[in-house]
């Protein structure tokens, strides 16, 4: 047996870690671990090019596809014609329900940035999903009331994590095994099935894809998966999350390489910004402002989701909007303010083009499909508007100096607040977490860690006074540290002493690590080891 499971069976653990199931993930891993790591060492080189000036553009020895007016994607499968409004969220057994009931059309159900991947969390995330195909899933809360699936339910869309990451509590052959095989493999091989009895299929967000090639990738798991388990091919689909400046300039043979299992592209708006201060932060040029100032409407964000929407409506394929993060708050007159901008923003992406949206709070659907339906009407979506007035160039992908905004002593803080709260919940097995009436994910932390770095690195000058340094850095820090372990003791204290450390590692040294959750987890989340409250 070439496989070892690390992680200690809870209950019903045996139910999704079948020895079939353990089988089709070491297939996976025999035929694709080598491709991964060899696409993650092109990562990479790639980040190092950038690093002497090296910019990306449009690939010329693909122009060919970019230029081929004839081909398209596959039709809309079942499920996943109209889109116009997808709710995401973590799939602990109080989201999936309250997910699959919100009134969206599409639930992203997420084992990526909105989960914290201890053992836990992946393993019950599965059985929570076959647990609601079967309809036997519901929930308690500690007040008593009771949470059952409706009559009228979401779409499942799952979205493994990414390439970059590693399971510790699967091992084949002695190593840890592609954290994106696991989940895509347990969900395809217990669900498929499920899904297509049901009138739907398995469907994927693919999500930090890099390049074409990555796509190229996926394609091919599909392929090989599909005909393992008898599938027909092309029923898994497959939308791409455009959230990384490479894939920016890859749209279209992304497109191209998915194109018999692509369900579209969706426009990844905070991983997105992480990317491109992750690529291109030594550069004095692509100094951001405070996160709160980079909204869809600077230059270069406004040029991405142009892009995006031309690109997919071009070939047939959905294009969907950004994540709403906003959490309804109880105060009318704040809540009042936040629900204006989430209504602004979905209202530009609707007249943009797009087919729909992201929301991460069920109390925002309702605003998101208010807007979309005042122009789609009865329509699934505006494939047929093919945005023939768009032209973007590289220039204009990479034009973050023209982004208007300053930076603050108070972005800053807020920076350190959420980066050193996030990763304090995230070490706890929390991966969504509400901050300031916001709905943060590791997106959102990534983005106010690599904030941190850039500011520090280039000594940025701060509004009203004074610059960015290692010392005022490491002073908030402190101060946050301090006000997050107030009232804590014990192992709560010491979680949080090692979330301080984390972004202290991450946000102040010579070089920017390009995720802190993969140095996170490989540190820090034993998977023998169950987090406290995570009884189901």
């Amino acid at each position: 047996m070439r496989y070892e499971i690390i992680g200690p069976l809870a209950d019903r653990f045996d139910e999704v870690l079948t020895p079939d199931a353990l089988e089709f993930l070491v297939a996976l891993d025999s035929e694709f671990a080598a491709r991964r790591v060899a696409l993650l060492d092109t990562r990479r080189a790639r980040r190092d090019r950038y690093a002497t000036g090296q910019f990306p553009d449009f690939l010329p020895e693909t122009a060919a596809i970019r230029a081929d007016p004839g081909w398209r994607v596959a039709p809309p499968a079942p499920g996943l014609v109209d889109r116009r409004v997808e709710i995401t969220g973590p799939t602990d057994r109080r989201m999936t329900v309250n997910a699959l009931n919100s009134g969206a059309r599409v639930w992203l159900a997420d084992f990526e940035d909105a989960t914290a991947p201890n053992w836990h969390n992946v393993v019950s995330g599965q059985l929570n999903l076959i647990d609601a195909l079967d309809r036997r899933i519901d929930f308690t809360d500690p007040r008593g009331k009771r949470y059952a699936l409706g009559a009228d339910l979401a779409t499942i869309v799952v979205r493994p994590r990414g390439w970059h990451l590693v399971e510790k509590g699967v091992v084949v052959d002695g190593r840890p095994i592609s954290a994106s095989l696991v989940d895509f493999g347990l969900y395809l091989f217990h669900c498929a099935r499920r899904q297509l009895d049901a009138g739907s299929g398995p469907y994927f967000y693919l999500p930090k894809l890099e390049s074409h090639r990555e796509a190229r990738l996926w394609n091919d798991v599909f392929v090989f998966a599909q005909q393992r388990l008898g599938l027909p091919r092309g029923t898994i689909r497959a939308t791409t999350l455009i959230e990384t400046i490479t894939a920016a300039f890859e749209m279209e043979e992304i497109l191209y390489e998915l194109r018999e299992h692509s369900a579209g592209l969706n426009a990844g708006r905070w991983d997105y910004i992480f990317s491109v201060i992750k690529n291109f932060g030594q550069w004095a040029d692509f100094v951001l402002p405070d996160r709160a100032e980079v909204t869809m409407t600077v230059p270069f964000m406004r040029a991405y989701t142009e892009l995006l929407v031309a690109t997919c409506h071009r070939r047939g394929a959905h294009a969907i909007g950004g994540m709403a993060a906003v959490i309804p708050n109880r105060d009318p007159q704040v809540n009042e303010v936040a629900l204006g901008r989430v209504r602004a923003d979905k209202r530009r992406e609707a007249g943009d083009g797009f087919d729909g949206s992201w929301v991460a709070h069920p109390g925002l659907v309702d605003t998101c499909r208010e807007e979309f339906d005042a122009v789609l009407g009865d329509r699934p979506h505006q494939l047929d508007r093919l945005r023939d007035d768009v032209a973007v160039t590289a220039a204009d992908l990479l034009a973050v100096d023209k982004t208007p905004g300053q930076v603050t002593a108070a972005g800053l803080r807020a920076d350190i607040a959420v980066a050193v709260r996030y990763v304090d919940a995230w070490l706890g097995g929390t991966g969504a977490v509400a901050l300031g009436n916001l709905m943060e994910d590791a997106a959102t932390a990534e983005i106010a860690r690599c904030q941190v770095w850039q500011w520090r690195h280039h000594g940025t000058p701060l509004a009203g006074g004074g610059r960015v340094t290692d010392e005022l850095v490491r002073s908030i820090l402190a101060e946050e540290l301090a006000a997050l372990v107030t009232g804590r003791g014990g192992a709560d204290r010491e979680r949080a002493e090692r979330a301080a450390r984390i972004v202290e590692d991450t946000a102040l040294g010579e070089d920017l690590p390009a995720f802190f959750t993969t140095g996170a987890y490989a540190r820090h989340l034993d998977p023998t080891r169950r987090p406290a409250g995570s009884a189901r």
